[in-house]
C-alpha cells in the first residue's frame, strides 16, 4: 500500500499559510482559520489594534493587510479577450492595457461562480483575481470554459504574496517605497515599478475596503515577504499605519456595501438579486449566464438586497431572520455587524420587493426577539471626493 492510498479520503486538508504567517504570530494577531487559510483576525490592542482601531485606521490614515489568500489566473495568447469576454459579465474589451474592472464569473443560469477583478497587464495578457474559499473551483471553472480559444490559463496563486496598503494615507506610504509615479496611477489602474528594491512589482490601484490605496504584488518567500510587511510598517508611521486583520477587512467591505461571496453572492442568487447590475453589460457579445439573465429579467424579482440600519438596540448578524410587521419571515441577513466608523449597527440583508423602499421598517430577530431595523441607502459608507 502507497502511503498515499494510507490517507483517509474524508481527511480535512491542511489549513495552508501565507508566506507571512510567522510575522503575523511574532505581532501578537489572533489567528483563525478563514476558508482553509490561517489568518490574522485581529493585532493586539497592546500595538495600537484590535478591530475597532484597526478600522479607524484604515479609514482616516492607513493600514496594511496580508491578502496573499486571494487567488490569481492568468489568461495569455491571441483569444485571451475573447476568452475573458466569453466567461465574465463585465465587458474587458473597453480595458485599455493597465486598467482594472470589477466583474464576476456566472454559471449558464446567471448565478455566481465568483467575483473577481479582471487587470489588463498587456496586450493579450489579462489577470483574474479571485476569491480565497473559491481558489480551485475558478481556477477549473475558467479553464474548462475556455478550451476552444488560442490562450493559456495559469494557476498564479502561490506565485504572490499580496500586501493591501489601505486608507487615504496609503498612497503617501507607497511613494516612499517605490519609483513609480504613483499620483499618476488613476482608481482601478495597475502600474509596475521597484518596492523596497524589489523591480518590476506590480502595484494595482485597487483594495476591499471602500477606501483609496493599493494592492502590491511580490515574491511570495518568507524573508522577502517580511521585509517588505516591516519596511511599509517602517515608512508608515508618520502616517499611523497599523497592520489589519480579517475583522476589520470584513467590517470595511461591509460599510461600503462590497459583497462577499456566500453571503451576498453565491450559486443560488443571480446578477440582478445581488444588486451589482452596474457591472454586467447585457450589449457585449454571448457571456455565460446571459440568456438566463435576460429571461430573468423579464420575470421580475422575488427578492432584492437592502441595506439595514437598526434602530432598536442589538446586532444584526449574518443568517439572522427578518421578518415582516406580522412577524413572519421575510428574507435574511446575509452580513451583519457594528458600522465603527459609522457607529451604528448595520446589515445588508435579501428581502422582497415589497420591503425595498427607503425608510420603510422590519425586524430582525435577535435572541427570538424581532428587533426593529430600517431600509436605509447604501452604500452606507462612500470615501470623500478630493
Amino acid at each position: 500500500m502507497s502511503a498515499a492510498s494510507a490517507i483517509p479520503p474524508d481527511l480535512p486538508a491542511p489549513v495552508r499559510k501565507t508566506a507571512l504567517n510567522a510575522v503575523h504570530r511574532q505581532m501578537g494577531a489572533k489567528m483563525v482559520e478563514f476558508n482553509g487559510w490561517d489568518m490574522p483576525v485581529e493585532y493586539p490592542a497592546s500595538i495600537g489594534c484590535g478591530i475597532v482601531n484597526e478600522h479607524m485606521a484604515v479609514r482616516t490614515g492607513v493600514g496594511i493587510f496580508d491578502v496573499s489568500h486571494m487567488g490569481d489566473i492568468r489568461l495569455a495568447g491571441p483569444q485571451a479577450l475573447d476568452a475573458v469576454q466569453h466567461i465574465s459579465m463585465n465587458d474587458a474589451a473597453k480595458l485599455a492595457i493597465g486598467q482594472a474592472q470589477y466583474s464576476a464569473l456566472l454559471y449558464p443560469q446567471g448565478t455566481f461562480v465568483d467575483d473577481v477583478i479582471v487587470h489588463r497587464l498587456g496586450e493579450e495578457e489579462y489577470l483574474l483575481v479571485i476569491n480565497a474559499g473559491t481558489r480551485e473551483k475558478d481556477f477549473n471553472w475558467v479553464r474548462d470554459n475556455t478550451r476552444q480559444f488560442d490562450c493559456k490559463v495559469e494557476h498564479l496563486s502561490d506565485d504572490f504574496t499580496q500586501i493591501a496598503i489601505q486608507g487615504p494615507k496609503g498612497v503617501n506610504v507607497l511613494q516612499k517605497l517605490t519609483d513609480a509615479d504613483l499620483g499618476a496611477v488613476k482608481f482601478y489602474w495597475v502600474t509596475r515599478g521597484t518596492v523596497c528594491g524589489l523591480k518590476n512589482i506590480l502595484m494595482g490601484r485597487t483594495g476591499y475596503t471602500a477606501e483609496d490605496g493599493f494592492e502590491i504584488y511580490i515574491p511570495p518567500d518568507e524573508e522577502t515577504s517580511a521585509q517588505v510587511w516591516y519596511a511599509i510598517l517602517e515608512a508608515g508611521k508618520e502616517f499611523g499605519v497599523v497592520p489589519c486583520g480579517l475583522g476589520a477587512r470584513n467590517t470595511l467591505r461591509l460599510e461600503g456595501k462590497l459583497p462577499l461571496y456566500g453571503h451576498e453572492i453565491s450559486d443560488t442568487i443571480n446578477v440582478w438579486e445581488a444588486g451589482v447590475e452596474r457591472w454586467c453589460k447585457m450589449d457585449k457579445p454571448e457571456f455565460i449566464g446571459r440568456a438566463a439573465l435576460e429571461k430573468a429579467r423579464g420575470e421580475g424579482l422575488k427578492r432584492t438586497l437592502v441595506g439595514l440600519e437598526m434602530v432598536e438596540r442589538g446586532i444584526a448578524r449574518d443568517g439572522y431572520k427578518v421578518l415582516g410587521e406580522d412577524g413572519g419571515e421575510i428574507g435574511y441577513v446575509t452580513s451583519g455587524s457594528p458600522a465603527p466608523f459609522l457607529k451604528k449597527n448595520i446589515a445588508l440583508a435579501y428581502v422582497p420587493p415589497t420591503h425595498v423602499e427607503v425608510g420603510s421598517t422590519v425586524r430582525v430577530e435577535i435572541r427570538g426577539q424581532g428587533v426593529k431595523a430600517q431600509v436605509v441607502p447604501t452604500p452606507f459608507y462612500k470615501r470623500p471626493k478630493k
